[in-house]
This record gives C-alpha cells, structure tokens and sequence, in this order.
C-alpha cells in the first residue's frame, strides 16, 4: 500500500546560509538540482506536487475576526529558519521517503558544497487516527 509523505524544507532566515547571500552561480546550480530532482520524482511517479515558497516578508498571518471576517498580522514572528519549500510523494515506505528525503538533503549550496540540512518527513494522513473517531 503506498503512502503519502510531505517532506519540508527549512532555510535559515539570515546570515551566511542565506541564499540570498549566495553567489549567482550558486543560486543557479541550487535551482538547476531542485529541477533536476522533482523531474526525477515525477519520472518514477513518486512526485504528487513540490513547491518553493515566498520568502517570509512576504507571508501573512491569518485569523478570523469576531465577525469571521480575515484579520491579518502582518509577517510570520522573527525565527531562525523559515518553511522554503515542500514535496509531497507517494511511496511504498517510510525508508523510500527518508532516501528522497536524504537526497533532497544533499543539494548544493555556496561553492557548490551539500547543504545536508535537515528535511522533516510527515505522513500525511487520509483521515483522523481511528482511535479518535
């Protein structure tokens, strides 16, 4: 039975590892490995959606009013990392996820160097746990 998983990517949101810091040709060689790997994925249908998120300033956060209607509070609270982007796959086990996982892990950064960073995996779940139904 396959499963689906959601794999997110965190950033650091200043300083050095900052892409936006990165040399041009860095970036480029970064964007090129995620194109190349999301490719891969699809290819073995493994692939349902990845996306690349906006950066943080330009997030908003959401809540209903007394009256329902959408309040927003301006940018996400300052932290030292930010959600980049995400896949979600379909696989046939947890092991299958942490290799894409790891590989997504190994793209290049500045100097071309593996990022190694670390990729939270998520089940994603079809229903609530039957215990709380």
């Amino acid at each position: 039975m396959k499963m689906k998983y959601m794999l997110m990517m965190n950033s650091p949101r200043e300083g050095a590892g900052s892409i936006i810091h990165w040399p041009k040709e860095d970036i480029h060689a970064h964007i090129k490995f995620m194109v190349g790997f999301a490719k891969k994925l699809s290819g073995t249908g493994e692939l349902l959606v990845a996306e690349g998120l906006a950066f943080p300033d330009q997030a908003k956060r959401v809540r209903a009013g007394a009256d329902g209607k959408p309040i927003t509070d301006g940018v996400f609270p300052e932290s030292k990392e930010f959600l980049a982007g995400y896949w979600i796959v379909e696989v046939d086990s947890p092991e299958r996820a942490y290799d894409i996982a790891a590989e997504a892990s190994a793209a290049p950064g500045r100097g071309g160097v593996p990022l190694n960073m670390a990729i939270e995996v998520r089940q994603v779940m079809s229903g609530p746990p039957p215990d709380m139904m």
